[in-house]
């Protein structure tokens, strides 16, 4: 294993995490305090999403030009500058400009979720599963890093609530910038050695594995980013809970999210790619039955712990089967149409979960992912004994 990349990854998801945890538990109520118009509070986190979603396939492109180093660290500019535009949307009360350092940070994150791709790509195939799901432990310091600055940080500019958590946020950015330069290009070993492929991209698209391998990925962060979205709306402008209690849950599921990544690599191992991914669908089903049960703190509590387990589950595992369906010269074609695909979805997510939110409430909202589960399990049960599923399990096991 190359553990200098690891290493690295892990400590630059630890700051992506700690941006995105902050600005999850803190936009709608940004929002709500600079518009009027209870429908849009969410359009920052949405537009984050569809920025996510619309800089995916170019986040693929330019770093099959640049490399992975170059591109990260350009990411981590963007978002940094796009932090100290938030700092002035603040200052000025400018709805206009806080959607605009929002998406500033969604550019970034697209390149984000190609971390555990570049983590992939530093290991041999025996240990993919449990690189993918290291580097997502940096997660868990950003889960208390973030709480921290969203609920400490209201104060520390006066007269301007979480200015302060915003600017911090951009200095994190800059820090970013120094660790990636410390990235070894992933692959670059066998960059010269690599053969091109014959395969066209509709092909590597159609197989039963890539598409099942892309809903995966694709409902489980479309669930987790409509109820994530919602639940701070839901508990604090509706129900009345504080920014505290808030937060406590938000860090209860991002904490949920990645903890399991301590095992998912390890299970993946032990019981199979598709089993893990059905045992995280049926915990998202799990989500919306205890949400449907009532509004107090404890039941939003278990809801979103439930979430982040589902979620790291089923999309560690669709990221893993997702590398069993192409070869290192077609990786960034591959992945371009994954993340483009997965995060268009969650983009949709976010832009309905205000909405969902505001006209038809929390109850509705829970019952949105049921047949999306119900139609996962089905496609994961299909998969099991697809021919490429089986070359790999005699490649792994010899």
């Amino acid at each position: 294993m190359q553990a200098r990349n690891l290493f690295v990854l892990v400590g630059c998801q630890l700051i992506s995490a700690t941006s995105t945890i902050a600005l999850v538990t803190l936009g709608g109520i940004i929002g709500a305090s600079m518009t009027d118009n209870k429908a849009l509070v969410t359009l920052p986190l949405s537009l984050m999403v569809v920025a996510v979603a619309s800089s995916a396939i170019p986040a693929s492109m330019l770093m099959r030009r640049i490399g992975r180093r170059r591109g990260f660290m350009l990411s981590s500019t963007v978002a940094s500058a796009g932090m100290f535009i938030g700092v002035l949307a603040l200052q000025q009360s400018s709805f206009v400009l806080f959607c605009v350092a929002a998406m500033m940070l969604g550019v970034n994150t697209a390149f984000t979720q190609q971390y555990r791709y570049a983590a992939a790509e530093s290991v041999t195939q025996q240990y993919v599963a449990r690189a993918i799901s290291f580097v997502l432990l940096g997660s868990i310091g950003g889960a208390f890093l973030g709480k921290e600055l969203a609920t400490r940080g209201e104060a520390w500019v006066a007269d301007i609530p979480y200015a302060g958590t915003m600017a911090v946020l951009g200095f994190l950015f800059m820090l970013q910038v120094l660790l990636m330069s410390l990235l070894q290009e992933p692959a670059a070993q066998e960059e010269h050695r690599i053969k091109q492929s014959d395969r066209s991209l509709r092909k590597i698209v159609l197989q039963p594995v890539f598409l099942t391998a892309v809903s995966g990925g694709a409902v489980a962060y479309g669930v987790m980013t409509l109820i994530m979205t919602a639940t701070p709306l839901s508990m604090h402008l509706n129900d009345g809970y504080s920014i505290e209690e808030t937060s406590s849950v938000i860090r209860a599921h991002v904490l949920a999210m990645y903890v399991p990544s301590l095992a998912a690599g390890f299970l993946i191992d032990r019981v199979g790619v598709t089993r893990l991914m059905i045992v995280g669908a049926v915990g998202l089903l799990a989500t919306s039955l205890i949400g449907l049960q009532g509004h107090s703190l404890l039941h939003y509590w278990w809801a979103l712990v439930l979430l982040g387990i589902g979620w790291n589950f089923l999309y560690v595992g669709g990221t893993t089967l997702l590398t069993y369906t192409y070869s290192l010269a077609e990786r960034f074609r591959a992945q371009a149409v994954n993340e483009f695909l997965v995060f268009g979805i969650s983009a949709t997510a976010s832009l309905l979960a205000g909405t969902v939110m505001f006209y038809f409430g929390w109850t509705t909202l829970m019952l949105v992912p049921i047949p999306l589960l119900i139609a996962i399990c089905v496609a994961l049960v299909w998969t099991r004994g697809d021919p490429l599923l089986r070359r790999v399990r005699t490649t792994v096991e010899g």
